[in-house]
């Protein structure tokens, strides 16, 4: 999985998920990047990216339902922030990858390490 925590030095690689027309307050996009499944979600007007697979059992998490910046898993309702990945409840005890994103120009960016 991706780890965006990255040394001192080290850059991230921005990829463009979307448009900011195709991702409206409220709505998500699940992306594979290189083989990775991400969920991307705009909240209120904030954006937010995470590794699209539960710490718990590797299913999708991606699809579960929101409360606010959480989501809960829909196979075992194991809840994660989606600003940090911090696992918030059990069955689930492992963070999943959380990444930055930005705006530019219009394209909802996602960071990543590089390749």
């Amino acid at each position: 999985m991706f780890n965006y925590r990255l040394p001192r030095g080290v850059e991230l690689e921005y990829v463009t998920v979307a448009t900011v027309g195709e991702l409206g307050p409220g709505q998500r996009k699940l992306v594979d990047i290189d083989g990775e499944p991400l969920a991307v979600f705009n909240i209120a007007g904030r954006y937010f990216a995470i590794a699209d697979r539960c710490s718990h059992d590797d299913g999708p998490v991606g699809e579960g339902s929101l409360a606010g910046e959480a989501i809960e898993c829909p196979r075992h309702g194991a809840r994660f922030n989606l600003e940090t990945g911090k696992a918030l409840s059990l069955p689930a005890v492992v963070d999943i990858p959380a990444y930055p994103v930005r705006v530019v120009g219009g394209e909802v960016q996602v960071g990543l390490p590089p390749a």
